[in-house]
């Protein structure tokens, strides 16, 4: 039985390092996504993660020979936006302003002349439609 799909705010720690694995790899068996967790739970626990998330809709499946492919429901490109909306919300007051001044202050990001010249663009294009 599927459930209607949850948002990833209601995840367990484990759950959500499986969802980050799995949007992160595009797709990973039960071995892949085992090598990729800290301390990882048996292959049983990690079976059953993946199942519940099953369940919440937030994965889906495909049959490679004796395997299954788990791999996300929804689109990268959703999540991504949905973990962004919710960091916004959550940390900076849903103030977008104070969210992109805290992604320019850290001190690893440097943006090429081009990505400026993007960036730009895409405020000027918000600003059209009313956003």
């Amino acid at each position: 039985m599927s459930l209607s799909p949850k948002t990833t705010e209601d995840l367990t720690r484990r759950e959500r390092q499986v969802m980050d694995i799995l949007h992160r790899r595009g797709e990973s068996t039960v071995a892949e996504i085992m090598a990729e967790l800290a301390d990882p739970p048996t292959y049983s626990a990690v079976r059953s993660i993946l199942r519940i998330l099953g369940e919440k809709a937030l994965i889906a499946f495909r049959e490679d020979g004796p395997r299954y492919v788990y791999f996300p429901a929804a689109p990268t490109e959703q999540a991504q936006v949905d973990v962004l909306d919710h960091v916004v919300r959550t940390y900076f007051a849903g103030s977008t302003e104070q969210a992109v001044t805290a992604l320019l202050r850290m001190s690893d990001t440097t943006l090429t002349d081009t990505e400026l010249q993007a960036m730009r663009a895409r405020i000027a294009g918000a600003r059209k439609s009313g956003r």
